[in-house]
């Protein structure tokens, strides 16, 4: 049975031009079922039947509390749960969201060319990408860094641009285990043109079918 997507990409914050782009490219990757809604409502009913949640560039508080609840009983229950770009930027009132994540957006540097470092060449979100991984993005500065309780896959090297804020330990993408579920976080994504470049869309690709948990072998 293919794996049915929930993708959600409200805003009450800042909204991203990228999000169409974001959503065609999702719905193209070819592994996947996708239902896509702005609507918080959608989380009020059963999330059963989704292999994972995706939170597209979304941004601010974007579930009612009963939404919260029931994404939070999802995920320990054994659900799948996708942070891309600006879904760093949401639910700030919400602290079992920051935990669920692995951390919260601080600041970016201008889009800017730089480079990032492949910390797992194993990880299907990674396995493919060489060992330094030229791309164009917002390089995020996160308030805490998430190494302490999840799985670093990418990080960035910030002497190759200017204005980062982590210094020499900068994670950039992650997975993690949040109860019986399954976190990928990948702060890459602003730009509409990142969703037709093939190396990121096989990222994209591989850290959502690790939430989904088809084909896993082991936690990371």
């Amino acid at each position: 049975m293919t794996p049915r997507l929930l993708v959600h990409t409200r805003t009450t914050g800042f909204r991203h031009d990228s999000i169409p782009a974001a959503v065609a490219a999702v719905r193209t990757l070819g592994d996947f079922d996708v239902d896509h809604t702005e609507d918080p409502e959608a989380f009020e009913r059963t999330l059963d039947g989704y292999a994972a949640v995706v939170f597209l560039s979304t941004s601010g508080e974007v579930l009612t509390p009963a939404g919260r609840e029931l994404l939070a009983a999802y995920v320990e229950a054994d659900g799948g749960f996708v942070g891309v770009h600006a879904a760093a930027c949401t639910e700030c009132d919400w602290p079992y969201y920051g935990e669920l994540l692995g951390a919260r957006f601080a600041q970016h540097p201008a889009y800017q060319p730089a480079k990032a470092v492949i910390e797992d060449r194993e990880h299907p979100a990674t396995a493919h990408l060489p060992a330094v991984w030229h791309f164009t993005d917002e390089w995020y500065d996160f308030r805490s860094n998430p190494r302490d309780t999840a799985h670093v896959l990418v990080s960035a090297d910030e002497s190759s641009y200017e204005g980062g804020g982590m210094a020499d330990d900068h994670p950039l993408a992650w997975c993690r285990e949040q109860g019986a579920g399954r976190v990928f976080c990948t702060s890459f994504g602003h730009a509409s043109e990142a969703y037709d470049d093939p190396d990121f869309r096989a990222h994209l690709r591989g850290g959502i079918t690790w939430a989904t948990g088809v084909g896993r072998a082991g936690p990371f």
